[in-house]
């Protein structure tokens, strides 16, 4: 049997973790974050939002189900390194279309297993979020702590232009009932295909589109899609979104896109201590009462003292482990947003209802 080469993991207040290597041989730095989902994985790794980082799994075993097409939120992974406790190279699906380990080589994933990342996640917990440097390839501490030292913080980092697509495209259901424009911050397959099921003609825009551009479709409502880095970095996108909200027209905005519409609406972002990722986040829906069980990842949210501070903006979802703002609506505007993912795939699917209300808005504006 083959012997596994080394790896080792570098935090940015010294700590060092040293295991196995898994996927691409190299040097990867990034923010270290953690996902408490288990499940899901590939839609994890492939999720634009997630560029940039390095991913703790709290999943004791990953890789054991394989990876399959139908599975993948982008053109491959997003991910800048994975971390993880017991990494399986192999796979039990018959429906797999090939292991982690390759798709992870093919994309020039770079990770790090066989680590105590109970050990590791409550570090990061107690901490805070920081950055950190995985290598297979460099295991002098000295050299990966000097390198660690160049790579930027998250804090003031605009990182959806390296993920947005640089030309629009369109998809469509057959006799489509909507059109929709959507503005690519870094936007999940999914998000698309669940406008779609929903009648949906939908036009995705680079980044850079103007509103002009956007409206050259002539949609019946904007989608604001999720994405990585620092919604306070985006001066342009900011604007844009002001321009498509004082349009009258409904307005979605998911994630990234939930933080730029506030923003627009002079509301504040900040930086969270340690952010929200997993399948299991428990919300509460202010309007209906109901709770939700949410898929989520951020490492940023609205300030609640601007939204207090803002008559125009009503807060409708709240994160009841800490009190976060997970939704807002504007008064008397067909325009909403969510912090976290009703079109999460595998699930939870509690959230999906969101789509038909974006739906409702855009039928009761056209008529």
């Amino acid at each position: 049997m083959e012997e596994k080469k080394s790896a080792v993991l570098v935090l940015a207040d010294g700590t060092v973790y040293k295991g196995v290597a898994i996927g691409h041989t190299g040097t990867t730095s990034g923010e270290i974050a953690f996902n408490t989902g288990m499940t899901g994985y590939q839609e994890v790794f492939t999720d634009p939002s997630y560029f940039g980082q390095l991913l703790i799994m709290t999943t004791a075993h990953i890789g054991n189900y394989g990876v399959h097409a139908e599975e993948i939120e982008s053109d491959g992974m997003k991910i800048s390194g994975l971390v993880t406790k017991k990494f399986s190279d192999g796979f039990s699906r018959p429906s797999a279309e090939g292991s982690l380990e390759e798709l992870m080589v093919k994309n020039g994933t770079v990770g790090i297993s066989d680590i105590d990342t109970r050990s590791l996640v409550r570090h990061i917990r107690s901490k805070g979020a920081m950055n950190a440097i995985i290598s297979s390839e460099i295991l002098d501490i000295d050299q990966l702590k000097a390198m660690l030292k160049e790579t930027p913080s998250m804090d003031g980092l605009e990182l959806s232009s390296k993920v947005a697509t640089t030309e629009a495209y369109e998809v469509s259901p057959e006799n489509p009932a909507f059109k929709v424009s959507l503005i690519d911050f870094g936007v999940k397959k999914n998000i698309v295909r669940c406008l779609v099921e929903r009648g949906c003609h939908v036009r995705v825009f680079p980044l850079n589109a103007t509103k002009a551009e956007m409206d050259a479709f002539n949609p019946d409502g904007y989608m604001l899609s999720n994405g990585p880095g620092d919604p306070s970095a985006m001066p342009s996108s900011i604007e844009l979104v002001k321009s498509l909200v004082d349009s009258g027209k409904p307005v979605f905005g998911i994630c990234l896109g939930h933080q730029i519409l506030g923003l627009s609406q002079g509301l504040k972002t900040e930086k969270m201590f340690n952010g929200h990722r997993g399948i299991n986040h428990p919300i509460l829906n202010l309007k209906t009462g109901k709770g939700e069980i949410t898929s989520q990842n951020h490492g940023f949210v609205i300030s609640k003292d601007s939204v207090s501070a803002n008559p125009a903006v009503r807060v409708t979802h709240r994160h009841l482990n800490d009190d976060t703002i997970a939704g807002i609506e504007l008064v008397n505007r067909p325009v909403f947003s969510v912090q976290y993912h009703p079109e999460a795939s595998a699930g939870p699917h509690d959230s999906r209802y969101l789509f038909d209300q974006f739906i409702d808005n855009m039928k009761e504006m056209k008529s």
